[in-house]
């Protein structure tokens, strides 16, 4: 027997989500589900694929309706290595940047579960609300169930919600029929798969075991099998004298090499990335002692504060790659997105320019869209090749294919760098403009076009961070937003949204997404909205340092 509870309307918090179901219930439903099946078992293995199998058909009959019911529960955790990112600030707020998913709710009979480490600001999800075109806010407040973990600890969202019974018993009473939802998440591991098992619906990511292939050293495995063109290097390295003997053995075949870089495996936003001189090696060439005796000393790190000791126990850790320094007059750092769909179809989504900063230029900041004309169809015909591979391996779901592109006297050279086999920095911004405008991506000419066919374009980051934002509190930008008009125009389908809002005031931080009809347009608005929160930032005085 199944009993349900429905959400009261405008339902906000935690309690109102399950607030008729009684303590014995809730322990014992605690344990109906999947009892016997162990994570990482055989036995959930097979039934994470009894689960998986679903995904097609609700894919082709149900979701092609968009009326149709469908309950969409989503986790947007990182469920990466949390020592590596650690270092990035307001990382618990990044969960909040899947909020893009919200506008989901503009289809009259989706519901969706969203699911956080801690409850998020009220405000901020309904600034999220506000933006549907054409859906009353409380229609679609009625149809959102909001649940957290209450833990802002370093522990992945997947594991907090694994570890709490109670939890996992109030997510399976918010969704209701389980045989029209899915799971929806950052990234897939094998926690995400023993999830879906407990929760009893597939999970729309590709699975947990092919999971290698968007590592460091996957990646180039992949870009062999495909022909698609990357950097000199050496994967599956164990350790820094594997790192050693494959910098030596570059130097080697290319005496002119003055940098190489060094990756970890499951390095993310350059995060794990490293670089090393070569420049005054012994003789013009590098022997492996001589670069194992430098590498201490020569090693610039991308992640802020990280240590020589830590990096190499890290890498010992989980391995990694180098590679050529990509070096020339004129680079530039684009990438395509593309999905494999649940009925196994491969397709373009979008590609990016991408802002990158840090102390070697290899973090990611922000992104532009399209990519330039110049090498947009390039790396979109070497993503498709690369997709490909991956189609034959059996992925499913969002991946991305970073590229270095160089002018060259010929026109541009592009190499592939890595593959992210998850959702990314440039998914949510996507997001934004799809949903908001309802629009869709040519793939022919690389353009996103409006119902009316107008093109968009927009320029994205997730660090805008500066020092006197920490002066604002989430309802103060929702001010300034509305008193300088700062918002998203439906009319003209242009103008500013906002993401990361809970990491302002305790960090300085904000994501912004600013979608004009050229690129140059854009970037003002953009700008403008920089001067704006700036000069306001300013205004206000405070008793003493923040």
């Amino acid at each position: 027997m199944e009993l349900r509870v429905k959400p009261r309307l405008g339902a906000s918090d935690d309690s109102s989500v399950i607030a008729h179901v009684s303590p014995l219930r809730l322990v014992a439903e605690a344990h109906m589900t999947e009892p016997s099946l162990a994570a990482g078992s055989p036995q959930e293995s097979a039934r994470f694929a009894e689960l998986q199998a679903r995904l097609k058909p609700l894919f082709r009959d149900v979701y092609v309706d968009p009326r149709a019911p469908r309950t969409v529960v989503i986790v947007p955790g990182l469920s990466m290595d949390q020592d590596l990112l650690s270092r990035i600030e307001g990382l618990q707020h990044y969960e909040e940047r899947q909020l893009t998913m919200l506008m989901l709710l503009r289809l009259p009979n989706t519901r969706i579960v969203f699911v956080t480490s801690v409850p998020i600001n009220p405000v901020i999800v309904d600034y999220y609300l506000n933006l549907l075109p054409g859906i009353p806010h409380q229609h679609a407040r009625r149809r959102l169930v909001l649940l957290s973990a209450h833990d802002g600890s370093t522990i992945t969202l997947t594991r907090k919600i694994l570890d709490r019974p109670r939890l996992l018993t109030r997510i399976r009473e918010a969704i209701g029929n389980p045989s029209d939802a899915h799971l929806s998440c950052f990234n897939a591991t094998a926690a995400e798969r023993t999830l879906a098992v407990q929760l009893g619906i597939p999970l729309y990511a590709c699975d947990p075991s092919l999971g290698a292939l968007g590592s460091k050293s996957g990646s180039r495995e992949v870009f062999r099998e495909a022909g698609v063109p990357m950097p000199e290097g050496s994967e599956n390295l164990r350790d820094m004298n594997d790192v050693a003997g494959a910098l030596a053995d570059l130097k080697r075949r290319r005496p002119d090499l003055e940098r190489a870089v060094i990756k970890l495996n499951d390095g993310a936003g350059g995060e794990g990335n490293a670089t090393f001189s070569l420049t005054g090696a012994p003789g013009a060439r590098a022997s492996k002692e001589w670069v194992r005796r430098e590498l201490p000393q020569r090693a610039v790190f991308e992640a802020q504060g990280e240590t020589w000791q830590h990096y190499e126990a890290k890498f010992a850790e989980m391995g990694g790659i180098v590679e050529a320094w990509i070096a020339g007059g004129e680079t530039r750092s684009p990438s395509a997105q593309l999905r494999v769909n649940a009925l196994g179809e491969l397709e373009v989504i979008s590609s990016h320019d991408q802002v990158l900063g840090g102390p070697t230029g290899q973090r990611f900041i922000g992104s532009t869209f399209p990519a330039a004309d110049d090498y947009r169809v390039q790396i979109e015909e070497a993503g498709r090749q690369v997709g490909a591979v991956l189609q034959r391996h059996g992925v499913l779901g969002r991946f991305g294919v970073d590229f270095v592109c160089v002018r060259r006297p010929g026109g541009w050279e592009a190499v592939a760098i890595e593959i992210n086999l998850r959702k990314g920095g440039t998914t949510h911004t996507f997001q934004t403009l799809q949903y908001l405008t309802g629009g869709h991506y040519d793939p022919d000419s690389g353009l996103f076009r409006t119902p009316t066919g107008q093109a968009r374009y927009y320029y994205a980051t997730d660090n805008l961070t500066k020092h006197l934002y920490r002066r604002l509190i989430p309802e103060d930008l929702i001010d300034i937003a509305v008193e300088h008009d700062l918002h998203f125009d439906q009319t003209t389908q242009q103008g500013v949204t906002f993401n990361l809002i809970g990491a302002l005031s305790e960090f300085g931080k904000l994501g912004v997404v600013s979608i004009a009809d050229s690129p140059e347009h854009a970037s003002d608005v953009y700008e403008r909205t920089v001067a704006v929160l700036d000069r306001e930032a300013s205004a206000l005085t405070t008793q003493g340092p923040l």
